[in-house]
C-alpha cells in the first residue's frame, strides 16, 4: 500500500500533467490598433476566466516578422492552445506548422489560416460583402463606383470583394454601375485607403457616385477623401460597428456598418480554444473548404447584421454603444429615430 508521501508525489505528478492544471490560452494579435480587437479581448478573456482558462497575449503590430516570433514566444511561456488573428496568411504558416507539430491547437480567429488542422472562426465574409454592396446599391443603383478593398495578405479580402460582385454583378452587366476605381488597403489602414481614395477621386475628376469600402476603417479614410474634395451625400459601405463609423452613420457620411458582434466572436472563441485544448471536438462546427486552397477545415460562422440609418437603435438596445456617443453631433430634422 502507497505511504501518504507517496500518494502526495503521485497527485503532484498527475497535476503537472495538466490534468488540474490551468488551461493557458495564448493569443496573437496582428494589429492591435484597430478599435475593434479591443473588444474582441474583453470578451476572450472574460469568457476564459468563466471557465477558469489563463490569458496570455503578444502584438504584432503589423508586423508578420514579429507575429511568428510572438507565436514562438506565446507557447514558450506555456500556451497550450493558440488564438492567432493573422497578419499575413502565408507569412503565418511556419508558426502554425510548429504549433501544430507540438500538439498545441491552432483557433484561426476571424481571418483564416489554410493549414490541416487549423480550427476556423469567423463571420459569413461573402455575406458582410453582400450586405454592403446592397446597401449601397440600395440608395445608389446606377454610377460610377469605387471599391475600396481590405488588406491583399488578408483572405477576408477577396471572401468580401466576391460577396461585393455578386450583388452588382448584373448592374455592371447591364451598364448601370461602372467600377472606375478598385485598390486593396495594404493593412487595412484608414491613411491608405484615403490615399487610395484621393487618386480615385483625381483620376475620374471627382465623379463619383458610390464607395464600397470593405471595413469601418476603410470607410473612416473614404469619408474623409470624399469630404476634403468637397463630396457630399456619397454612399460608403463599411463592417465591424466601430463606433466613429455608427456615428457617421448617424450624421450621414456612411451607409451602412454590417455589424458582427466581436463580443460574441470572442466568447465562442474562447470557449472553442478550451475545449479544443481538452482534445475535444468543438460542438456545433462544421467542415468547410472554401479556402482558395481548398483545405478542410473545422469552422464556425457567426451572423452579421447590416446597421443602417434606419436600425440604429438595435446597437443601442445591445449595449453596444450608448446614445450618445452614436449622436455626437446630430441634429435637425434629418436625424436618425435612435437619435430622437
Amino acid at each position: 500500500m502507497p505511504t501518504k508521501l507517496q500518494l502526495s508525489a503521485l497527485a503532484m505528478a498527475f497535476a503537472a500533467t495538466g490534468a488540474f492544471a490551468q488551461t493557458v490560452v495564448g493569443v496573437s494579435w496582428s494589429n492591435f490598433q484597430e478599435e475593434r480587437w479591443k473588444t474582441d479581448e474583453a470578451a476572450i478573456k472574460a469568457q476564459l476566466e468563466k471557465l477558469g482558462a489563463k490569458y496570455i497575449s503578444a502584438d504584432a503590430a503589423g508586423s508578420p516578422e514579429k507575429q511568428i516570433g510572438d507565436v514562438d514566444g506565446l507557447i514558450a511561456k506555456g500556451a497550450q492552445v493558440l488564438i492567432v488573428l493573422a497578419m499575413d496568411k502565408d507569412a503565418i504558416l511556419p508558426a502554425i506548422n510548429k504549433a501544430n507539430q507540438r500538439k498545441i491547437p491552432v483557433v484561426a480567429y476571424d481571418r483564416l489560416i489554410e493549414a490541416p488542422g487549423v480550427f476556423y472562426i469567423t463571420f459569413d465574409n461573402k455575406e458582410v460583402g453582400r450586405m454592403e454592396a446592397a446597401a449601397v446599391f440600395k440608395v445608389q443603383p446606377k454610377g460610377n463606383y469605387a471599391m475600396i478593398k481590405g488588406s491583399p495578405t488578408d483572405p477576408n479580402a477577396n471572401f468580401l470583394r466576391e460577396g461585393q460582385q455578386e450583388v452588382l454583378a448584373a448592374a455592371i452587366k447591364k451598364g448601370d454601375v461602372k467600377i472606375v476605381g478598385e485598390e486593396y488597403t495594404d493593412g487595412w489602414k484608414p491613411e491608405v485607403a484615403q490615399k487610395n481614395m484621393e487618386q480615385i477621386i483625381t483620376k475620374n475628376g471627382g465623379k463619383i457616385d458610390a464607395v464600397v469600402a470593405s471595413n469601418d476603417g476603410t470607410a473612416g479614410g473614404v469619408v474623409a477623401a470624399l469630404t476634403a474634395k468637397g463630396l457630399k451625400g456619397v454612399p460608403v459601405s463599411g463592417q465591424d460597428g466601430d463606433h466613429a463609423a455608427l456615428n457617421r452613420i448617424a450624421l450621414g457620411t456612411q451607409t451602412v456598418s454590417v455589424w458582427k458582434d466581436a463580443r460574441d466572436l470572442g466568447r465562442d472563441a474562447a470557449s472553442a480554444a478550451v475545449t479544443l485544448a481538452s482534445g475535444k471536438p468543438v460542438p456545433g462546427a462544421t467542415t468547410w473548404s472554401g479556402g482558395e486552397k481548398k483545405v478542410a477545415l473545422q469552422s464556425q460562422f457567426l451572423k452579421p447584421v447590416p446597421i443602417t440609418k434606419d436600425n440604429l437603435d438595435v446597437v443601442v438596445k445591445a449595449g453596444w454603444i450608448s446614445k450618445e456617443s452614436l449622436c455626437k453631433g446630430v441634429s435637425g430634422p434629418s436625424a436618425p429615430a435612435a437619435c430622437k
